[in-house]
């Protein structure tokens, strides 16, 4: 053998050595897999016969393959005898003469043959879903899905979920038409997916059903509408409502019923076509289901819905809960991490809002036209004089705000939109404008803009039906209620590039302005447009929407927009209200249920709300309530007039105060003191310690802080 040769031998042994130590460590961790006690000897059997093959060891690389393979074999075995093996979601699905029955641990769901109608069974209580309808599906001609000449189920199960799939063909009202329902229990929870052909010509779906409460005061629908409220199963109101997510009706996607401390929180997980039915009839009871709006005309993608299923659940749970799934989906964004990204919120946080306007102008076909005083239609006061205003404000005590400006633009609030530049001169011009910028940076009040991106006037310079959004049908909105008359709406496709010429305006004529209200983009919920060229879809509105608000982000923008919605809070850093809704107006109107604050248990460490300040009333405060205790209760900003008195003023500061301290705190309770008896005292819990109790009967109000922690 050859020098060479030896060296080559003697290389392979020493790194079969090394390679048969390593197998050794592998076949010492097999002893760690555990099985079943009725195999456990032949284990031990196999591990032996194994470590004597190591021992023999191997002098070839066949023979290390080999051994390699006979230790693998024995892994192979043993995991498939393993006592703890991966499983699927434990569950049973059963076709009986009478129903389709899924069942997991936790829950039963049964959905009836005869009329769908569905109950759902948990450890504590029984659910019933109501049965189909003539509204199930909505079309050229309303029919139920009960009519289906094809109903076929079969199981439908993930690693994480037990189901089923139920296919619905053979509509007589809708030829050629296929639903596949989808019903995934995942705990406690189950989840609901509608899948319908993608050139389906549809107007709505209402599936699940709504679910069957009864009409006493334990029967109780917790809605997000505005801020939200508890609707009692015997209320003694009418309350209905039909309208798509992130408006009024909805500013967040998700709803829920209590029944004796057991509860259901629905979750719109496709919320931008999604939206709800709620009806409720003076003395109950209350229903609340879902509808599915079609996109440009099509039912278009999967619609899927998450109800959980909570048998120790309240209104604060319930929202608590929702917070966690939007924190999951990663939308929510803290107020903590705006400031970073925006470094000009530092200056709005415990500020009041001062609202000032320039020009309103109202033309003759608006119809808010004022025919029995004509010199009412046109309110002017020059940027000069506002700015006087300002310094009178910071004289009496105010020493930073956020101010808010109507009526800047060339034909004043409300008019000519988006051609609103140059600003107008009556008010003052570019110059005047600079000024009153100026004077706002001085007193160290942060400057923004009122703006408008949706209504689109006729008056515009740039109108052109084109760029107007359309209906599926070929008809658009229009209306003439503002100042500026009649107008249609700007489709949503048009908006950033509208944003960006205005702002850049702004820059070029040296208008230090420091922060944009966009004008209804959070409250009127996004919108769809059927125009050829440019269609856009409700998702693409929001998409678009939200661009808008991105653009003047980065310039340093404050922005804002009027109420919140769920899809905005994140890229919104305030609003100019999230109050209560009420009837029969908002503004001087009674509460429609009981108002409690569930869009802040979720976002009011995310969002910046301000509160009206008044002692009776106001918009969206009921008007047997003082709003600077609500202001109070949420630790909200307040806002503050310019004519202000030295109490007023007093009462603005401490809201300020309580403000700069919470607002980045979590909301963590609300709760009624003195429920069921009344609703009157309430109080609030914040992350950081702090409570505040109020009386809307005395108006009092009593605000602790967290006790300090002894060293």
């Amino acid at each position: 053998m050859t020098i060479t040769a030896t060296f080559a031998v003697a290389a392979l042994a020493d790194d079969l050595a090394a390679r048969l130590k390593t197998l050794g460590f592998h076949v010492d961790r097999l002893g760690g897999i555990t099985v079943v006690d009725s195999v456990a000897a032949e284990k031990a059997a196999k591990l032996d016969r194994v470590r004597a093959l190591l021992q023999q060891g191997a002098d070839t690389e066949q023979a290390y393959n080999d051994l390699y393979l006979k230790i693998d074999e024995v892994r192979t075995w043993l995991l498939a005898n393993s006592a703890q093996k991966p499983t699927r979601a434990e569950g049973t699905f059963e076709e009986t003469s009478d129903a389709w029955v899924v069942r997991n641990a936790v829950l039963e769901y049964a959905l009836n043959k005869s009329d769908l109608a569905a109950t759902v069974r948990t450890p504590a209580e029984s659910w019933r879903m109501l049965p189909a309808n003539n509204r199930d599906v909505e079309c050229t001609k309303s029919f139920s899905l009960l009519s289906a000449g094809v109903k076929r189920a079969e199981p439908f199960n993930t690693g994480y979920s037990t189901g089923m799939s139920l296919t619905l063909a053979e509509f007589p009202d809708k030829p050629g038409l296929e639903l596949v329902l989808t019903v995934n229990l995942i705990g406690n929870e189950i989840v609901f997916e509608i899948a319908a052909p993608a050139d389906a010509l549809l107007g709505a779906i209402q599936w699940p059903k709504a679910i069957e409460t009864g009409n006493t005061a334990a029967d109780v629908a917790v809605l997000p509408s505005m801020q939200g409220m508890l609707i009692p199963g015997d209320w003694p109101h009418d309350v209905h409502r039909e309208e798509i997510a992130n408006s009024r009706t909805l500013y967040m996607p998700w709803w829920g019923v209590l029944r004796n401390g057991h509860g259901v929180l629905a979750i719109l997980e496709t919320p931008y076509d999604g939206g709800v039915r709620i009806a409720h009839n003076a003395g109950g009871p209350t229903r609340v289901e879902p509808l599915w709006y079609a996109s440009l005309g099509k039912l278009g993608y999967l619609r899927t819905a998450r109800y959980i299923f909570d048998d120790n659940a309240t209104y604060v749970s319930l929202a608590k809960r929702y917070r966690r799934y939007v924190i999951e989906t990663g939308r929510f964004i803290p107020l903590e991490q705006k400031l970073l990204r925006t470094p000009a919120l530092d200056k709005v946080v415990g500020r009041p809002v001062v609202h000032q306007g320039a020009l309103y102008h109202f033309v003759k076909k608006a119809k808010l036209f004022n025919k029995d005083r004509i010199e009412a239609n046109h309110n002017l006061t020059t940027f000069d004089t506002l700015a006087e205003q300002l310094r009178a404000l910071k004289s009496n005590g105010i020493d930073s705000a956020y101010v808010h400006l109507d009526g800047w633009g060339f034909y004043g609030y409300d008019n000519g939109h988006p051609d609103v530049m140059p600003v107008g001169e009556e008010q003052g011009g570019w110059d005047g404008l600079r000024r009153y910028a100026d004077t706002c940076a001085e007193l160290g009040y942060l400057f923004a803009v009122h703006d408008q991106y949706r209504d689109f006037y006729f008056n515009a310079v740039s109108f052109d039906d084109r760029l107007a959004a359309l209906r599926v049908d070929g008809t658009r909105e229009e209306h003439s209620t503002w100042c500026g008359g009649p107008q249609t709406i700007l489709s949503p496709r048009f908006a950033p590039e509208y944003v960006r010429r205005n702002h850049d305006l702004f820059a070029a004529n040296g208008v230090n302005v420091r922060g944009a209200y966009l004008d209804v983009f959070s409250v009127v919920p996004p919108e769809e447009s059927a125009q050829r060229g440019q269609p856009v879809t409700r998702a693409e509105c929001a998409q678009y929407r939200r661009q808008c608000f991105d653009l003047l982000r980065a310039r340093g923008y404050v922005v804002s927009s009027e109420e919140p919605t769920d899809y905005l809070a994140g890229a919104l850093d305030l609003v100019h209200h999230g109050p209560y809704w009420l009837t029969p107006g908002l503004d001087g109107g009674d509460a429609i249920g009981i108002p409690v604050p569930l869009f802040n248990l979720v976002y009011h460490d995310s969002l910046l709300i301000p509160w009206a300040m008044g002692e009776g009333g106001g918009w969206g405060i009921p008007k047997s309530d003082a709003g600077r205790l609500h202001c109070l209760l949420n630790a909200g900003m307040p806002y503050v007039g310019l004519g202000a008195d030295e109490k007023m003023i007093d009462q603005v500061k401490e809201a300020c105060e309580l403000n700069r301290r919470c607002a980045t705190s979590e909301m963590v309770n609300h709760e009624f003191l003195d429920a069921p008896s009344s609703f009157r005292r309430q109080r609030t819990t914040f992350a950081n310690g702090t409570t505040v109790t109020v009386d809307f009967e005395s108006k009092e109000c009593q605000i602790r802080r967290a006790q300090a922690r002894a060293e």
